[in-house]
């Protein structure tokens, strides 16, 4: 390795894959701290339904970007591209390697590649948008998105409601699509990034999903949900795991159900995130075995 070189190791990957416990190995093999590249790790309040890592896991490595916000603050790809790309060069201040990992496809791409234009959103459009999205549910929300925006429904993420919501308040807000925005100019990074993403066999992974939400229900999930009711028309919890329970506790369905639905919704959530760090020809697919991705990580730094 050469030490003039500096180098962004991005861990990619489906949740509950193991992403977090392979990157802290990897960031103790090189001493350095972890930037964390996930959309709601990043907010104070929540902790048990976002998978946040523990208090001893935090410990072991210095990590950026958990508990650094509020969700009342407004946080997105393009604050994460500003916040990673500053902590970035602090840690370079002593430290030849950064390791970055999270499942927020959005997140990493903007860090490597830049963000395009955000236009600006009228806060009430947008509030007015995630009031009626919960009042009238998905298919509400596609046939809005295919009325106003007829070109991102024909291309776009049409199963996933933040994607659909955002799609919906630009055009709303600006009176253009939102793939108007988007130039695909990338921008130049002064360092080398490498980029991995982590994979188990689907059934292995759908377990881990379902034991993992059974773990987070039984340290107390449904209470956490109680405590942020008041705060469910805000963005950051327009989100898997909370919404359920907001049903739930609307008198929707039994605990059970609410669980099995967060189930059900997270395998869906894991299968578009393999979906869209797939179309990445430049990540490297590894097992999450540490001694073998630190040989791939190794292999690339020349």
């Amino acid at each position: 390795m050469h030490t003039e070189k500096k180098y962004c190791i991005l861990i990619a990957g489906p949740t509950a894959v193991g992403k977090t416990a392979l990157a802290i190995d990897i960031a103790r093999h090189f001493s350095t701290e972890i930037i964390s590249a996930d959309s709601r790790q990043c907010f104070k309040e929540l902790n048990i339904g976002v998978a946040k890592p523990s208090a001893e896991e935090l410990s072991q490595v210095p990590h950026h970007f958990i508990n650094s916000h509020s969700i009342q603050e407004e946080v997105n790809a393009a604050v994460f591209e500003e916040y990673a790309l500053e902590k970035v060069q602090q840690v370079f201040q002593t430290k030849n390697v950064v390791v970055i990992t999270g499942g927020t496809g959005l997140y990493l791409k903007a860090f490597c590649e830049g963000m395009d234009e955000v236009p600006a959103i009228d806060i009430a459009v947008r509030n007015g948008i995630i009031e009626a999205y919960q009042q009238n549910g998905l298919q509400w929300l596609r046939q809005q998105v295919q009325q106003h925006d007829p070109a991102y429904f024909a291309t776009g993420e049409i199963q996933n409601p933040q994607r659909m919501m955002r799609a919906l308040e630009v055009v709303c807000s600006t009176g253009r699509s939102v793939l108007s925005f988007q130039t695909n100019t990338q921008k130049h990074r002064p360092f080398t990034i490498i980029k991995m993403a982590l994979e188990l066999p689907r059934e292995l992974l759908y377990n881990r999903i379902n034991n993992r939400v059974d773990a987070m229900m039984t340290m107390g999930l449904l209470q956490e949900a109680k405590q942020l009711v008041s705060y469910r028309h805000l963005n950051a919890l327009q989100t898997v795991g909370y919404r359920e329970l907001f049903e739930y506790l609307d008198g929707n369905g039994t605990g059970e159900q609410a669980a099995e639905r967060i189930k059900l919704n997270t395998r869906h959530y894991a299968k578009r995130q393999m979906t869209w760090f797939k179309k990445d020809a430049g990540i490297s697919w590894c097992p999450p075995d540490a001694d073998f991705v630190l040989k791939v990580i190794k292999a690339q730094m020349i």
